[in-house]
């Protein structure tokens, strides 16, 4: 297994992302994620997406952080949010998404993010048990779902 930056419109990113978005449209019965994201949201300095790749060259996972600072939708200076955390369901259960969180975090720290912020949902009880057992905890909502009743919201100084 291995783990490298590439350009979140890279074939395997999108390819990946699309797969996350099916799922969500599973576990919540809509279009997926809404959530605005451009290209450069993830490359250095603004953020950085990986990608866990296989023996097989196969992507497998994959996540990344983008720059937030002080907004409207609840967000303070110094954040990073955490976003398209993903592992393909034949992988699950193997710490690639534990794998793929830590990086980012290192990542995101070198950067001189002081917060990493995530958003998921109570359909999503993996997700949760991942952050949970990573040091996250519940903060103030923020992001796109920030009114929603089905979004969580955690936090973990960096």
């Amino acid at each position: 297994m291995h783990i490298r930056h590439v350009s979140f419109d890279h074939p395997d990113a999108v390819k990946l992302n699309d797969e996350v978005q099916a799922e969500y449209g599973v576990r919540y019965g809509d279009g997926g994620d809404a959530t605005a994201m451009d290209t450069a949201d993830f490359e250095p300095p603004n953020g950085r997406y990986l990608i866990a790749y296989d023996d097989l060259g196969a992507p497998v996972a994959s996540g990344g952080w983008r720059v937030q600072d002080e907004n409207g939708e609840g967000n303070r200076d110094g954040d990073a949010e955490l976003k398209r955390m993903y592992v393909v369901e034949s992988m699950r259960g193997r710490g690639l998404a534990r794998r793929i969180l830590a990086a980012l975090e290192e990542d995101a720290r070198a950067a001189g993010r002081i917060r990493m912020v995530l958003e998921t949902g109570i359909k999503q009880p993996e997700a949760v048990a991942l952050y949970a057992s990573s040091g996250y905890e519940p903060c103030e909502k923020f992001g796109y779902y920030r009114h929603h009743e089905l979004s969580l919201c955690y936090a973990k100084t960096l």
